[in-house]
């Protein structure tokens, strides 16, 4: 089977075709570094997102938020439900960790609320 991908890892934004046989990546053609080979495949077997978003605070506000690392693609929605029942207590720190697991990441805090 034959997938057509847009790089995103550098700004040059490769056209990619990759070549798959059931869940192997057999063939990748169009990167121009090494790095949309390795996008590629793990696109293409094990796709993951870092999720950014907001927290609501105890004092009504919000405070910016992502994932430390890249959870599962297929996770996303969970750990949007997850960030959405959080509740964060006041003074936060940029790397406060909000939550501390999900899926394999932690919740932490992009911005400074006092």
């Amino acid at each position: 089977m034959e997938r057509k991908l847009t790089c995103i890892i550098c700004p040059l934004g490769c056209e990619l075709t990759v070549q798959t046989e059931g869940k192997n990546v057999v063939d990748v053609k169009g990167n121009t570094c090494p790095r949309g080979k390795v996008y590629a495949e793990n696109e293409c077997t094990n796709p993951q997102r870092t999720i950014t978003s907001t927290v609501r605070c105890s004092d009504g506000g919000l405070v910016s938020v992502k994932t430390d690392k890249p959870i599962p693609k297929e996770k996303m929605l969970e750990c949007m439900a997850v960030i959405n029942e959080t509740v964060a207590e006041l003074p936060i720190s940029i790397g406060d960790v909000i939550v501390d697991d999900v899926f394999g990441s932690k919740i932490v805090a992009t911005q400074n609320k006092a």
